[in-house]
């Protein structure tokens, strides 16, 4: 009767049970859809960036503005030529007022070029918030894939251990009806402590894990995550086999890069601009002059800055040009960089995926064969058990790579979707 307990759990629950089953919870942590939505809402770094990329927008309209206009009075003879012996500051009581009118205007075109480059800048900033985004939503489904695998690996240890207490109760009954010795059940024994031992070590691997999501979300460390449903799907292999296809999506949307091409669309402005300061600024006035309570006299005023400070402005001119340039390297370095990155994470997706299917399909079966063979042999006394025992090791091992392929996989895709800024 034991016997029989122990193959149909090995034959049919056991067998089937490294993947997780599905559990009907709306708590946060149940999916991954609603991490990355209380992410986007609660996470305080990325909260940040947004609220940077608002300032750098509200720069680009004042940055073209004309500088304030300046008005400037002259009470000219306050004393009415040492007629009056109480001078007077009204101006319809002095011998002449002047008002100055002055609007400072730069040379035709630097306005244009300061609003562009801050424009530049501020897209900079929003690129930098979707290069944060990214970057969180990657180490979000990371860590998500890496909670789902402790959970897994928890279960299956739990029900490992479940099928070792049952074969050390089968162990005690061959061994008081004489057919086995009694280091059978000694060695059962030994089993469960071992297993017992790595479930502590899961329990804290799971704790570390969910302070690490919790983190990622901005809450206490220790709050509670609920149980995770299900693992992502794996794009189909054609749209990841398509490398050329790929790489023009990085190009296109990939956040750094974004970054780097705005940096440079920012730097032809600022050179631009440098060689614009070879011309002088303007300064335009009007100046109206009061006697008594009439206005008599009206003045027109320009006034221009001499630009005589030539290698002042040469070198401000080499350093646009160099900044440009170190611009235009810093995209080329990150385009190689986040391109090789792609290489890199297609390989490991490609080899999670082809782990988790010898696992799944070969080595798995072949374990479960194996366990039949070795709990008929023994039952008949033609094998110990330790080879038994060997043989479950051999279901927890296949169990346990199998889901740690798939949390691999799970990884590898969330790094790829960091590259592409956006999901597959």
């Amino acid at each position: 009767m034991k016997m029989r307990f122990i193959a149909r759990l090995a034959a049919c629950g056991l067998m089937g049970a490294w993947l997780l089953p599905a559990y009907a919870a709306d708590d946060l942590g149940a999916n991954l859809t609603g991490l990355l939505e209380y992410a986007r809402e609660h996470n305080p770094e990325f909260a940040a960036m947004r609220y940077e990329a608002d300032a750098a927008a509200q720069r680009v309209q004042p940055a073209a503005a004309l500088p304030d206009p300046v008005l400037r009075t002259e009470l000219m003879d306050i004393a009415n030529n040492g007629m009056d012996k109480n001078p007077s500051l009204f101006p319809s009581q002095v011998g002449s007022t002047r008002y100055t009118f002055t609007q400072s205007v730069p040379w035709f075109g630097k306005r244009d070029l300061k609003r562009e480059a801050a424009g530049a800048v501020a897209g900079q900033a929003q690129g930098r918030t979707a290069a944060t985004w990214a970057e969180l939503s990657a180490q979000i489904k990371s860590a998500y894939a890496q909670y789902y695998y402790v959970i897994g690996s928890q279960k299956i240890t739990r029900d490992l251990l479940d099928l070792v207490v049952q074969m050390e109760k089968v162990a005690q009954i061959r061994y008081a009806n004489g057919l086995a010795a009694q280091q059978d059940a000694v060695r059962a024994q030994v089993e469960q402590t071992a297993m017992k031992t790595e479930l502590v070590m899961q329990g804290s691997t799971k704790r570390q894990a969910e302070a690490r999501l919790n983190a990622l979300l901005s809450r206490p460390a220790n709050m509670p995550l609920a149980t995770p449903q299900a693992l992502r799907n794996i794009p189909a292999a054609a749209s990841l086999e398509n490398y050329k296809a790929l790489e023009n999506r990085i190009r296109e949307h990939n956040p750094d890069l974004f970054v780097d091409e705005a940096g440079i669309s920012a730097a032809e402005k600022n050179r631009d601009l440098a060689y614009k300061n070879r011309y002088p600024d303007f300064a335009l006035g009007i100046s109206p002059t009061q006697f008594g309570t009439t206005v008599r006299e009206w003045g027109l005023m320009v006034e221009l800055n001499i630009p005589l400070q030539q290698e002042t402005r040469r070198s401000q001119e080499r350093e646009s040009e160099a900044m440009l340039a170190a611009a235009k390297a810093r995209k080329e370095a990150t385009a190689n960089r986040t391109l090789s990155a792609l290489a890199e994470n297609l390989s490991g997706l490609d080899a999670a995926q082809r782990t988790e299917l010898l696992s799944a399909n070969g080595l798995l079966p072949q374990a479960k064969v194996t366990f039949e063979a070795a709990l008929t042999a023994y039952q008949t006394g033609r094998v110990d058990f330790a080879t038994l025992l060997d043989a479950v090791r051999q279901i927890l091992k296949a169990k346990l790579e199998a889901l740690k392929a798939q949390a691999d996989a799970q990884i590898s895709l969330a790094e790829i979707e960091r590259l592409l800024g956006e999901d597959l």
